[in-house]
């Protein structure tokens, strides 16, 4: 789940505390020899590095600008970033087979005297770039910023990473199971077809696009970047990424910030379950503000006309594909559409989504409709192959990391349990997906450890990462603080929805590295 849905120098105080970790043994052995005829007991050997070339690399920093077109490169570029490739193996079982890169980009600290270190980070997904991320992390994160190297990295097979790309004709394994079994057996044959295409095209790549492997990943980076330890901004998804890490390698971070919290418990091919509610929730807090600006829409004037309007527009596509555009829009995809809309709770979301629904409206109306900007770039991205890549890294993250039911039965079963009533949000959440027909994970899931202390955040309303998720995660953490956004409907909040108590508490915990007292509450209101 992204947050929209769904960047070589080693520090002196590290080089030193090395130094003296090497040498404090060898000269106490040596003075033991002088005061004794007989030999001392040797040394346990210490075993051979397998990652050692991985960990030593020399990182070339480079600009981060592709070309005269590449506007993350620009901003990049502007903020004083630089970029590089890390060398991972693709299978860490054999680290002396085959390799792959990880993209990075990084803006240095620019109070040197007084540097944290690095703070590495993940915007989610799974399979969202993170390398244009530092310049707006490191705005957000105020006087803090500066102590910190801010690092972005496009896991394995995302963004500027090696590439994994099935060459699949949508953006995204999700749709909607449409209104019958006619329907829901087309969809099982679409997702079969994805996953042969990942097969077909990627069958090298896919079993090692695993979370497992990607946290790997990490801690290669870490090594190459010559720190000790690495503090942590992980959103979404990157808060599961860094819940594995963290449990993975214990010691080797610093400071945790998991904004957007996953329940691991929840976690898999099927983690959209269960969010029907919040999504509802979500969808009556738009139609409320949309219904205010009736004469700018012309959705509705109160809550209930705008839902009812929301619904006609389904009622059409169910009975023929509406024509946006080039684009045939059909009952699978209007509900997609509309969980797309929703995850970001501020006025120039709501109104880019009241646009497109506005264009569904009058192509359900029969008008020839020309799609809103938002609507045109949901509607690419669902129907074409141009973002193919992103749906095939996030489908086979997901398809390593756990188990999905091989029956399509299950998932009619699923559908037909769900609430009738609920034409928009469970017809996608319980749908079957591409999962169904993957190979099994080469790894178990990781069992979380339950001793971190992390700063969470999520707000109660989130439609994504549901806040019943960050309590459980900070029940079993109980090291760890959790700020609460209350009454906001935001997938994402750190230097995303502008709340002044969520930022500064956040800001002074990656400042000083001490957690809040106790638990935080935070307001809707914006500063």
């Amino acid at each position: 789940m992204t947050a929209s849905l769904v960047a070589d120098d080693r520090s002196r105080g590290h080089r030193l505390r090395g130094l003296i970790a090497r040498t404090g043994p060898v000269a106490a052995l040596c003075l033991a020899g002088a005061l004794t005829l007989s030999a001392a007991p040797a040394a346990p050997a210490t075993p051979a590095d397998p990652l050692a070339r991985y960990h030593h690399q020399h990182l070339t920093w480079k600009s981060c600008l592709l070309g005269p077109d590449d506007e993350t490169g620009k901003e990049l570029a502007q903020a004083g970033a630089q970029c590089t490739d890390v060398t991972v193996p693709l299978d860490y079982t054999h680290p002396d087979g085959r390799t792959i890169t990880v993209a990075l980009s990084r803006i240095r600290a620019t109070d040197s005297a007084h540097r944290i270190g690095a703070l590495v980070l993940n915007s989610g997904g799974p399979g969202g770039q993170t390398i244009g991320d530092p310049p707006w992390v490191r705005k957000a994160m105020k006087d803090a910023g500066g102590r910190y190297d801010v690092v972005g990295v496009d896991p394995r097979f995302v963004g500027r990473s090696t590439a994994l790309d099935c060459g699949w004709p949508t953006g995204s394994m999700i749709r909607g199971a449409g209104k019958g079994r006619a329907e829901f057996d087309h969809m099982t044959s679409f997702s079969a077809d994805l996953a042969r295409r990942c097969r077909t095209r990627a069958g090298d790549l896919v079993p090692y696009a695993s979370t497992r492997d990607t946290a790997r990943d990490m801690d290669v980076v870490r090594a190459a970047l010559g720190e000790r330890r690495i503090s942590y901004l992980g959103y979404s998804y990157g808060s599961y990424l860094g819940e594995v890490y963290t449990t993975m390698f214990p010691g080797r971070t610093d400071r945790v910030v998991l904004d957007g919290v996953i329940d691991p418990a929840r976690y898999g091919p099927r983690l959209l379950r269960g969010t029907e509610a919040a999504g509802k929730h979500a969808l009556s807090d738009w139609a409320d503000w949309t219904a205010v600006r009736d004469k700018d829409y012309g959705l509705g004037r109160t809550r209930s006309a705008v839902l009812a309007t929301v619904e006609a527009i389904q009622s059409a596509a169910e009975r023929a594909p509406l024509r946006v555009g080039g684009y045939r829009v059909d009952d699978r995809i209007v509900p997609t559409v509309i969980f797309n809309g929703l995850s970001q709770d501020n006025p120039t979301a709501f109104g880019d989504f009241a646009q497109g629904v506005r264009d569904l409206r009058r192509a359900a109306e029969g008008h020839p409709v020309s799609p809103s900007p938002w609507l045109a770039g949901v509607l690419q991205f669902l129907l074409t192959g141009h973002d193919s890549g992103y749906g095939s890294a996030q489908t086979a993250i997901l398809c390593a990391d756990g188990s999905a039911p091989r029956d399509p039965e299950s998932y009619w079963r699923d559908l037909r349990r769900a609430d009738p009533e609920d034409r928009l949000f469970a017809p996608v959440t319980n749908n079957i997906n591409a999962c169904a027909f993957w190979a099994p994970p080469r790894e178990a899931p990781t069992t979380i450890r339950a001793d971190l202390p992390a700063l969470l955040v999520n707000a109660t309303g989130d439609p994504r990462t549901l806040y019943s998720g960050a309590e459980t995660v900070h029940r079993g953490w109980p090291s760890s603080r959790l700020i609460t956004l209350h009454d906001a409907d935001q997938h994402a909040v750190f230097g995303i929805f502008g709340s002044a108590c969520v930022d500064n508490a956040v800001n002074a915990y990656l400042a000083t590295g001490r957690l809040p007292a106790a638990d935080i509450s935070c307001p809707r209101a914006r500063p």
